[in-house]
């Protein structure tokens, strides 16, 4: 059985309109500048990055340059870039938030901005926190997949060689290589000239002149 409301009694009315009067929002200039600095705070720790004001398109070109600096390979590294970016575009907000609280308190005691300016500078230092964090694992993954690719290239182009020195084709998906054999070759003509660097670097610049004149190594 639903229950019902009973009539408001005079008293009870009369307490309600002043819980209201009480609830009508900041009237202080600090009790201003808190309010504003809440939802200040949430543009920096929100899910989204990209505020109402904010230029969505200037935000698109910002994570595009990220993209286009760090060139992510990977589900896993798209994904890195991404919270970098927009712990950026998150960190670049901040000298604007103070200035524009700065602008706030202008005409009114400039102390009462120094807590809203100290909350602002903990959020700033722990984006900057978080960014280099996310730099870090993002440049970690990234030197762990170019050395494991580097490796893999190595191998694919020495059974490349092998193959080629036994007159039979290769296939390097056979071997679980997802290279073309473009880039097999490519990457062991590569190999070879640094070898044949190596080899020339050394009898030019560390061997002992006169053995290489009496081996004739170098003509």
């Amino acid at each position: 059985m639903q229950a019902t409301l009973a009539n408001p009694t005079p008293s009870r009315t009369s307490a309600n309109r002043l819980n209201a009067l009480h609830s009508t929002g900041p009237r202080t200039d600090s009790g201003k500048q808190r309010s504003s600095l809440n939802a200040l705070r949430h543009g920096l720790t929100s899910q989204t990055a990209v505020l109402p004001s904010e230029d969505p398109a200037a935000y698109q070109l910002h994570c595009d340059q990220f993209r286009a600096e760090y060139d992510p390979q990977t589900p896993s590294e798209r994904q890195l870039v991404q919270e970098l970016a927009d712990t950026a575009w998150r960190l670049n907000r901040v000298p604007l938030l103070e200035a524009g609280l700065l602008a706030t308190a202008a005409g009114a005691n400039p102390r009462e901005s120094i807590p809203a300016l100290a909350t602002i500078g903990l959020h700033g230092q722990r984006l900057s926190r978080q960014f280099q964090k996310t730099l870090d694992q993002l440049r970690a993954l990234q030197t762990e997949r170019r050395d494991r690719e580097a490796h893999d290239l190595k191998r694919a182009a020495s059974l490349l060689e092998l193959h080629k020195h036994k007159g039979i084709p290769y296939d390097p998906v056979q071997d679980g290589f997802v290279f073309s054999i473009s880039e097999i070759e490519t990457h062991s003509q590569r190999l070879m000239r640094q070898n044949e660097a190596r080899r020339v670097g050394y009898f030019r610049f560390e061997a002992d002149p006169v053995m290489v004149r009496a081996t004739g190594v170098l003509k």
